[in-house]
């Protein structure tokens, strides 16, 4: 039994932040309604390829970008345009705890289905809003995409090629973190608002902005504006405040190396036959190591490119210096911690037979995460749905189906 396995979620929410916030809580236990439009669904089932691929090699409807966010969850299939899918989803919402929505601000509103209209049906509903710029402000009605959040909210200005670096310019992250942060605070919010409802009886709105996220999660950088003034420049793969602490090539490929005291800096260089250059008088402390970073880098990229990748690892984590490889996804999941965390799991799947997914990383000794059900096709629960929630027989649910409203 998860910890929130007395929990109703009903998920109106598509693409990344809401999905997200919302398999984090199936993930926990919590029963997951993904609500999806008939014959479409969520966009990301088309967002491919890659799709999955059968037992036998031939490729299903199922994309890898909606299997990474909607495991644990029953999918049912309603029109919301129409009054008699709005009349289902209020009828739903009676029956569940939190109500996850990404919306464009007062879309819902249109169909009754916003907070104000479904706390009417139930009063303790915790109603979470995922916008790009959240329910308020000048943007408050412009659509939000993560690339753009990225830019806006300052990520891009610290990311990539060091601003001094010929050709450099402004660089996105690999994967869409404005989306998954805000997801991840959606969840946290969530979760504190159940623990007021279970104090109070009351439920509340959760206004969720993927900009504001963005901002937030710059953490010491946006910190270091407001402390100094100063704008934050790009630095690379090297840090602003840390010398060595940077990628460095070797002759088989990259490694990481994290240098963050004196000591480490001398084990680095002592391991590479280089210990004169921890007794240099200009790299002997950090601060010096940052003010003679141009004279000092290319001496121990010279230095890094005599051994191959493995050996250095090898003889950093004997010498006890933060260092680690660059892993491609193949190297990743062939290696020994993620074997061993059981990172890749899998789980059964109507179509694809067995399905492979990335584990939850939260792991609680007393209420474990678990995988219960692979991500669903299209409107795999509706029927069951709406018989077990809302005690429809099957001729109701014909007819809704006659209609186009399922």
């Amino acid at each position: 039994m998860g910890a929130l396995s007395h929990i109703r979620v009903l998920d109106l929410s598509r693409v990344l932040a809401g999905p997200w916030c919302a398999q984090n809580l199936a993930d926990l236990g919590a029963d997951v309604i993904k609500v999806e439009r008939p014959g479409v669904g969520d966009d990301t089932r088309h967002w491919a390829p890659p799709f999955a691929k059968d037992v036998n090699g031939k490729e299903t409807e199922e994309s890898a970008y909606f299997i990474c966010i909607n495991r644990n969850k029953r999918s049912i299939t309603v029109d919301i345009a129409k009054p008699e899918g709005q009349e289902l989803i209020r009828l739903l919402a009676a029956e569940s705890d939190v109500v996850i929505e990404n919306y464009k601000v007062g879309d819902l509103a249109k169909y009754g289905l916003d907070y104000e209209s479904l706390k009417k049906v139930r009063p303790d509903l915790i109603y979470c809003s995922i916008t790009g710029f959240g329910q308020t402000g000048p943007y408050a009605h412009r659509p939000g995409y993560d690339f753009i959040i990225q830019g806006m909210g300052g990520f891009m200005s610290v990311t990539g090629e060091a601003h001094d670096f010929e050709g450099a310019s402004p660089q996105k992250a690999g994967v869409a973190i404005a989306d998954i942060f805000t997801g991840m605070y959606a969840s946290t919010a969530i979760l504190a608002a159940i623990v007021h409802r279970d104090h109070t009886g009351e439920g509340q709105y959760i206004d969720m902005s993927l900009l504001d996220t963005q901002v937030a999660v710059m953490a010491n950088v946006s910190s270091a504006y407001l402390t100094s003034g100063e704008v934050p420049k790009r630095w690379g793969n090297a840090s602003p405040i840390i010398v060595p602490y940077q990628t460095f090539p070797t002759s088989d490929g990259w490694m990481i190396v994290g240098a963050g005291n004196d000591g480490q800096f001398r084990h680095f260089v002592t391991a590479g036959g280089e210990a004169h250059l921890a007794d240099n008088p200009l790299y002997i402390s950090n601060p010096l190591r940052v003010e003679h970073r141009k004279q000092l880098i290319p001496l121990l990229e010279q230095m890094t490119r005599k051994k191959t990748k493995g050996e250095w690892i090898e003889l950093l984590e004997k010498a006890n210096v933060p260092c680690g490889p660059i892993n491609n996804f193949k190297e990743v999941f062939e290696n020994e911690q993620v074997i061993h965390r059981g990172v890749q799991i899998e789980a059964p799947h109507p179509t694809v037979g067995s399905m492979k997914l990335v584990a939850s990383p939260m792991r609680l000794s007393r209420t474990p995460t678990e995988v219960r059900m692979a991500p669903p096709t299209l409107g795999q629960h509706t029927e069951e749905i709406l018989h077990e929630r809302l005690m429809l027989d099957d001729k109701a649910i014909e007819e809704l189906r006659s209609k186009g409203i399922i």
